[in-house]
């Protein structure tokens, strides 16, 4: 198992390169997360699971299912979150107090982690958090009480780029009580700068007061090419990029998602920055949409809010600017709702809210959500995304919304399918599709940009590489023996 001293300190990181590493030695591996709080899900059968879970899964060259993540927390607000149980919206879960909904969730958790046990020769488990969180400890279903029901060897990682490392790791062991102390096999320093060397004598020290050796120092690695769990992935300040050279396509490079607060599945742009030539910037503020040459409209969790937030933003007016001038403009999933003229929620879903009346659609959230994954195809695209007709692609859908084609006005381009089975549409330069994963796809990188990049398979093996070298193989050989 691997815990942290906090959140952001390589969690997901140092799981998702065990996972590679043990698999490469020829083990059955399987991630386990019991509870994951993210917008970030991946869909599976059974429904879906956390984003990192998902990729743990691929690094272990395992089939991802909703065991290995069995608890999902999708934020909706900053007080208030969708709970996700086995792969399923749960809304009598999410109605429940923190604590009490815990001991609910216990069973499921236990149970997920035998199956996965039973069937694995490892399962390389991810806490969440900290596992010294005395406030949460009694109510803690995710961290060293999972480690103690699987018996499992704990590594603490701690992000020494903070600052503050000596202390994190042994305020976080002292915290625990001694029986999940005899659980911690060793720390982890992660995101060091400089030479290794001047660490001494701290970590000799540390392990004289914990009993706890330090197994390892990982380097700060910025450009590794895993997904972001957490987070807006920033390269750099919001300022307009100097002028780049159109792509292949046609399509210029500097591409620019706009940021909004509830923005989900932004896991799927990671491969989009590696792109070579391609400028990525994430727009909170109107005049980063005016500089775009490429402008995204990601996912949401909650439209409504989020439409909000862009008209006081006064970003809605500098898309409307962007689309008006006829730049290229993709939207996904909850940023094809915003395009249109109304939400609709007569169930309660989410929330209702009146669309930037930029497309001539109409979205009506429905009780249930759909889960799809598969291959889709484009239709013949005109303009600048003449690129991607005809092309095939591996995507998915998570979604309550439901969308039909209102009458198109005179202010209003008319809409020609662009995927079938009512999931994209292109009306001029703007192209807007109910399927994530677009970028994940060569075809469609090289369609667009005339390049790729890594696979996520390479991104995998360059993990196993890092942390075998700076763990040393012998090291983690022994955690396992």
């Amino acid at each position: 198992m691997v815990c942290g001293t906090t959140s952001g300190a390589g969690k997901s990181f140092l799981v998702t390169a065990l996972a590679r590493w043990y698999a490469r030695r020829g083990l059955s591996v399987a991630p386990f997360k019991a509870q994951n709080m993210s917008n970030n899900a991946r869909v599976v059968e059974g429904g879906e699971m956390g984003s990192a879970q998902y990729f743990q899964a691929l690094a272990a060259r395992a089939v991802p299912t909703v065991q290995m993540n069995p608890v999902l927390l999708k934020p909706e607000t900053d007080t208030r979150s969708q709970v996700v149980l086995l792969g399923q919206r749960d809304d009598r879960l999410s109605a429940m107090p923190w604590r009490e909904r815990s001991e609910e969730l216990w069973p499921a958790i236990r149970e997920s982690l035998g199956e996965l046990r039973s069937k694995h020769d490892l399962v390389v488990i991810e806490g969440a958090g900290s596992p010294a969180e005395i406030n949460l400890q009694s109510s803690d279903v995710v961290n060293m009480r999972v480690a103690a029901a699987a018996d499992a060897a704990t590594l603490i990682v701690c992000d020494i780029d903070r600052g503050g490392a000596f202390a994190h790791l042994y305020g976080t062991h002292q915290l625990l009580p001694p029986a999940y102390r005899a659980l911690i096999r060793g720390f982890v320093l992660n995101k060091f700068r400089g030479d290794a060397r001047l660490l001494a004598p701290g970590p000799q020290m540390l392990e004289s007061l914990t009993g706890v050796p330090t197994l390892g120092v990982l380097p700060m690695w910025r450009d590794h090419g895993l997904p972001e769990e957490d987070g807006v992935f920033d390269t750099g300040p919001e300022a307009a990029p100097a002028a780049v050279a159109p792509s292949h396509s046609g399509l210029k490079r500097r591409v620019v998602i706009v940021a909004y607060p509830r923005l989900s599945n932004l896991d799927e742009f990671t491969r989009l920055r590696r792109v070579p030539g391609v400028s990525l910037h994430w727009a909170r503020r109107a005049e980063s949409v005016a500089a775009a040459d490429l402008l995204i409209l990601p996912g949401s969790k909650h439209v409504a809010q989020d439409l909000e937030w862009l008209r006081d933003s006064g970003i809605d007016l500098a898309i409307a600017a962007h689309v008006g001038a006829s730049k290229p403009t993709l939207a996904i999933c909850g940023g094809l709702q915003m395009l249109g003229t109304q939400v609709l929620d007569p169930h309660g879903v989410e929330g209702a809210g009146n669309g930037l009346n930029l497309l001539p659609l109409t979205t009506e959230f429905a009780m249930a959500k759909r889960y799809r994954r598969g291959c889709y195809a484009f239709g013949r695209l005109e303009g600048p995304w003449s690129a991607l007709s005809e092309v095939r692609f591996e995507g998915y859908e998570i979604r309550h919304g439901q969308t039909r084609i209102a009458p198109a006005g005179p202010e209003r381009p008319p809409l020609r399918p662009a995927l079938s089975d009512g999931c994209g549409w292109q009306a001029g330069s703007v192209l807007a599709v109910y399927t994530h994963g677009l970028f994940e796809n060569t075809e469609v990188l090289r369609a667009l940009f005339g390049t790729d990049t890594p696979t996520l398979d390479d991104t995998f093996d360059g993990l196993a590489d890092f942390v075998g070298r700076h763990l040393g193989d012998s090291t983690l050989e022994q955690l396992v023996s």
